[in-house]
Formats: C-alpha cells, sequence, structure tokens
C-alpha cells in the first residue's frame, strides 16, 4: 500500500476510532462503569487496529531521573508546543467517516482535533506515571527524533526513577507504516515482490510483541521499571489535570466514572496525537528533497548511499530499503524485519550480571506467544534509520553510542571479532549475548560472509562517507537558498 492510500486509510481508522469511541462512551452516560470501559474496548479492537502508536517501544522509561527534563522538553520542542496539527482527513475520508458513525463532517474533524490536542497534553505530562516524574516525552524528546535526550543504553523508571530498562528506547518517528507481524511476511505488489517470503516480520516493539497503537501505549505505562503506573492511578491523574474539562467533552461527562474506559481513552488520545504526519512522519530529511530533485548530495554523501546500497559492500540498503517503493511512496529504511546479527553483550546494563539471563528477543523474555521455539531466538525488529543520527544509543541493548561504532561492527564483525568480543585465553568469545544453541539464526549475509583475517568490507574512509551518508536522513533539512533567506 502506498504512502497516500496508506494515509487515506489511517485516517479513516483514526476518524471511526474517535468518533466511534467518543459516541459509544457518551451512549455510555448514565449506565454502569463497566459498560463505558466495554464500549473502549471494543473499539479499539476494531477500527483503531491501523493506527499505530508505538509509545515507548520495548524501552525502559526514564529520560535523565530528573523531573525537569520533562518541562525542559515540552518548553524546547517548539513543534509540538505549538497548537497539535490535525490529521490529513481528506474530504472524501470525512464523508465516508462520518456517514459510518452517524455524526457530520464538522463533528468527525472536530473528534480528530480534540484527540490530538488531547494525546499531546498526556504526552509531556509525568502525573500519568507512579513516580509522577515520568512523561513520555522523558525518553521520547521530539528534538532528538522521539528518541532519549541522553546516552544512557537503557532508561531509569520505576516508583523511585531508579529502575533500569531492559532495552534502549527506540524511536516513535516512522510507524506509520510497520505491518502486523507475521511469522511469514509478504509485501504488496505496490511495494514489492509479493510471491517473496519475507521471514519474521513486524509489530511495534523490539520483539514486534504487539500490533496495536494501544496495545504498545500501554507498555511503558504498566511497566514496573518503566511509567509504573495503572489504569486507577492514570484516571486520577487525568482527573485533576488541566485538560480534564477537555477529556471529558472528547469521551463523555461520564468517562471518569470507570478506570479501565479512562485508561482506554487515554491510550486512544496516545495514538492519535502520534499519527501526526507533521511531527512523526514528515519526510523532509536532505534525501527526501535529493529524491525529490530539490537537493544534491555531497561527494562524500553520494559515495556513502553507493556503498550503503552496494550489495558487495555495505549491503546496508538489503534490510534498510533507501529505494521508493513500485508505487513511487518514499523509503522508510527499514523492511520491518526481524533478524538477529549478534550485537555484542553490554554488561552495564544491570540485567546482564546474571550470567544466565539474556535478552532474546522474540523468543522471550518480554515476548511469550514464542517462547520455545527456538528459530526466533535472538532475533529483533530492524529499526528504520531515518533520523539515525539524532540518536545516542544504537542496537536493542544500546552498546554503542556512534555511527561509526555501528557501521564498523557491521563491517568487522567477522574479520576482527576481538575488537568487539571478550578475549579469554587468547580465543574470542564471539556471540558472547546468544547462546551457541542458536546460533544458526545468525545473519550471515555480507558484509558478514567473512572470516578472520579477510579485509572488511569497508575501509575507514569508507565508513565515514557511510555515516555522512546517514546523517542525510535527518529531518528539517532546508536547501541552503531557503535557510539563507530564513535568517
Amino acid at each position: 500500500m502506498g504512502i497516500r492510500a496508506a494515509v487515506m486509510r489511517r485516517a479513516l481508522a483514526v476518524a471511526l476510532a474517535v468518533t466511534g469511541l467518543t459516541t459509544m462512551l457518551t451512549a455510555c452516560d448514565g449506565r454502569s462503569g463497566a459498560g463505558a470501559g466495554a464500549a473502549a474496548s471494543a473499539v479499539d479492537t476494531g477500527a483503531n487496529a491501523d493506527a499505530k502508536s508505538a509509545l515507548g517501544a520495548g524501552a525502559g522509561a526514564g529520560g535523565d531521573g530528573q523531573p525537569r527534563a520533562v518541562g525542559a522538553v515540552a518548553a524546547s520542542a517548539s513543534p509540538v508546543t505549538q497548537a497539535a496539527p490535525a490529521l490529513p482527513v481528506t474530504a472524501s475520508t470525512v464523508k465516508v467517516a462520518a456517514h459510518d458513525a452517524g455524526q457530520s463532517r464538522a463533528q468527525v474533524y472536530e473528534s480528530v482535533r480534540q484527540m490530538t490536542a488531547l494525546g499531546k497534553q498526556l504526552f509531556f505530562d509525568p502525573t500519568l506515571s507512579g513516580s509522577g516524574k515520568l512523561a513520555c516525552a522523558s525518553c521520547h524528546s521530539p528534538e532528538h527524533g522521539f528518541t532519549p535526550a541522553n546516552a544512557r543504553p537503557v532508561q531509569l523508571g520505576g516508583s523511585d526513577m531508579r529502575r533500569a530498562g531492559l532495552r534502549a528506547a527506540p524511536t516513535l518517528k516512522y510507524l506509520q507504516s510497520v505491518p502486523a507481524f507475521a511469522e511469514h511476511y509478504h509485501e504488496s505488489d505496490d511495494e514489492g515482490d509479493e510471491s517473496v517470503d519475507a521471514g519474521p516480520t513486524g509489530g511495534l516493539t523490539w520483539d514486534g510483541r504487539v500490533d496495536r497503537g494501544s496495545a504498545q501505549a500501554s507498555i511503558p505505562l504498566l511497566s514496573s521499571f518503566e511509567m509504573g503506573s495503572s489504569p486507577a492511578r492514570v484516571t486520577a491523574a487525568v482527573k485533576a489535570a488541566p485538560y480534564a474539562d477537555a477529556f471529558r467533552a472528547a469521551f463523555g461527562e461520564h468517562i471518569f466514572d470507570n478506570d479501565d474506559a479512562t485508561f482506554n481513552a487515554v491510550l486512544q488520545a496516545l495514538g492519535t496525537f502520534e499519527q501526526t504526519p507533521e511531527l512523526f512522519y514528515p519526510y523532509t530529511s536532505k534525501y527526501d528533497a535529493y529524491l525529490a530533485g530539490k537537493a544534491s548530495l555531497s561527494a562524500a554523501e553520494l559515495h556513502g548511499l553507493e556503498l550503503f546500497n552496494d550489495e558487495r559492500k555495505g549491503n546496508c540498503a538489503s534490510c534498510h530499503i533507501s529505494q521508493r517503493t513500485r508505487d513511487g511512496a518514499p523509503p522508510q529504511f527499514s523492511d520491518f524485519g526481524l533478524i538477529a546479527i549478534g550485537v555484542p553483550r553490554n554488561r552495564a546494563l544491570p540485567a546482564n550480571r546474571d550470567p544466565h539471563f539474556y535478552d532474546l528477543g522474540a523468543c522471550g523474555p518480554e515476548r511469550t506467544d514464542l517462547k520455545g521455539r527456538d528459530e526466533f531466538c535472538g532475533i529483533f525488529r530492524t529499526p528504520t534509520l531515518r533520523n539515525v543520527a539524532l540518536k545516542q544509543s544504537f542496537f536493542h541493548n544500546g552498546i554503542y553510542h556512534s555511527l561509526e561504532q555501528v557501521v564498523r561492527f557491521y563491517v568487522e564483525r567477522d574479520t576482527n571479532p576481538g575488537k568487539f568480543y571478550p578475549v579469554v585465553g587468547g580465543k574470542v568469545r564471539k556471540f558472547d549475548d546468544l547462546p551457541q544453541r542458536y546460533w544458526a539464526n545468525l545473519n550471515t549475509e555480507p558484509p558478514f560472509d567473512r572470516k578472520p583475517g579477510d579485509k572488511p568490507a569497508l575501509d575507514e574512509a569508507e565508513i565515514a562517507d557511510v555515516v555522512a551518508f546517514l546523517k542525510t536522513l535527518t529531518d528539517g533539512y532546508r536547501p541552503e537558498g531557503k535557510a539563507a533567506a530564513a535568517r
């Protein structure tokens, strides 16, 4: 499905979710609280399945552990602290949504606007957390591509803001095209060759364990080492918030009568906010301008792109797709597949102090439905590379802190393993964060097709050029002429 079609479908899904939820909860006014909660749940399992928010995907919670971080982010993030833009609901979409929901076009537009505005306020509200100090924005900073503003490998959270998470906090941007998890994924004919089985693909976390935005958003809110909250606490926080009246206006006068209904409404609002195109999938990088013929890449950037695509060199595009889809949609820089690459064990993580503990991705410990299925052990979802230069920690365990380190690992994992893995008794203990019984799952395609002593796929100058290209994927690019005019 192309970007234009996808936007239309998501707008319809969100509009239907918004209007349907509002209508159903309003209709429940005067009924029991349990009825309201059921109504919210019913809508969430329907139309909102396509409105993926990915709040706190697979992350520990924290920020820098200081309550001032939330205020600082909210105050400095000018694109977000302005009035939240409405979703791209077209006239035809509104007509269909209004007809299906029994509302006028104006009512559909207003519902989406209300949900977006509420979601923005919830995103920056630390009172939703058990500590009262942690907001979604604490580890998903708008100024850092909705990733952490610090270089911690994992973030701190919990009731005392001292509990470390298990995985690095990923970006919340460019998740609108992530498909639902499938063990055997086939692209649509518009995007690629639908006859090819791409294997395990999709889902909104590092291990792909949830598909819907509401399910994703609930993970950090309820995790004991992240926001450490509960439906009751979230309800109390929203009820006491400055936006409580707006919440009632959007979801019905009796929305606070039932904690589950309130919690589901919060998840819906967050998911709607995180579908704001101008913030979460703007496609405003230099590379997007280059594809549109409105910018030129430097010699280093262009060479880096060539190395990125070259199957005999970086081969990065085999997973981080850099080409437009068949229908002309912008590249997402991810095939959304799950893959094992043998990232070294990060001994700085508290969980890894236990020598018997392993984060095995899709087969556990956070994901449980694939437990015991060896073929899924050690695989993690391939993240988008858009805005990757804004990140300060890389891979699921946050072990590296620069793009140079990441690219070097890719090209020297097998040629110079002693640089990355422990050496004991003169022998390199390769793949030290994955038990040997699962090594059959490891990727061995270029540049992982070499052996010790071979020449790495890229030399230092080429690594620098690949990094130069990766920096063209940062949103907010303005051509030199426009930048000068703005000054």
